[in-house]
C-alpha cells in the first residue's frame, strides 16, 4: 500500500485490525503517526507525513500538513489537586495549512485560512485568517496570497531562473 492508501485505511476504516496494520506501516514506512477522531477526507499531508505526529480531535476540509509537525494534547498532572489539566486536543478549522516542523499543543483551536509558520509553537487558539508564528504570537493576514500552498504549482524553471537572479546580486555585493 502506498502512503494515500495506508492513511485512509488508518483514518477511515471500520476494521480496527486493519486500521492498527495501517498505523504501523504508516510508522515504519513514514516515520509518522496519524490518529484523529474527526479526520476529513480532503486533508492532504505533504511529503508524506515524514516525521509527523498527528493526534488531533478534529481536522477539518482543505487543511494540508507539511513534515515533520506535532499535533496533540499538552496534558499535565497537577499532584496537589490530583487530576489533569490542560485536558484536550487541538481542532484544526477549514483551509488550515501547518507549514514543516510545527508543533500545535493542547484543547486549542486554529482557525480558519490560518497558516501556521515553519516551527511555530502554538499552545492557545488562532483566531481565523491568521499567520501563527514563533511561539504563540499571531497576526492578520493577507488574503490577496496564498502563503506556502496552492494548486497551481510554480514551474521548477522560474524557480531556477529567480535562484541565478538571487546569486547573481550576492556576487555583486562581493
Amino acid at each position: 500500500m502506498n502512503f494515500n492508501e495506508l492513511l485512509q485505511t488508518n483514518c477511515f476504516s471500520q476494521d480496527h485490525e486493519e486500521r492498527e496494520k495501517a498505523a504501523e506501516l504508516l510508522e515504519i514506512n513514514y516515520n509518522c503517526e496519524i490518529k484523529c477522531f474527526d479526520i476529513h477526507p480532503s486533508v492532504k499531508f505533504a511529503h508524506h507525513a515524514r516525521g509527523c505526529t498527528v493526534i488531533a480531535s478534529k481536522i477539518c476540509e482543505g487543511v494540508v500538513i507539511y513534515q515533520n509537525v506535532t499535533i496533540g494534547s499538552n496534558l499535565r498532572f497537577n499532584k496537589t489537586t490530583e487530576s489533569w489539566e490542560n485536558v484536550g486536543m487541538p481542532i484544526l478549522a477549514k483551509n488550515v495549512i501547518v507549514a514543516d516542523g510545527a508543533k500545535i499543543l493542547g484543547p486549542v483551536i486554529i482557525g480558519e485560512n490560518t497558516v501556521v509558520a515553519a516551527g511555530a509553537i502554538i499552545t492557545i487558539d488562532i483566531p481565523k485568517n491568521c499567520i501563527a508564528f514563533g511561539v504563540n504570537k499571531y497576526k492578520e493576514r493577507d488574503l490577496n496570497y496564498d502563503l506556502i500552498y496552492n494548486e497551481k504549482n510554480i514551474e521548477i524553471e522560474e524557480i531556477l531562473k529567480a535562484n541565478e537572479e538571487l546569486i547573481k546580486k550576492f556576487n555583486q555585493k562581493k
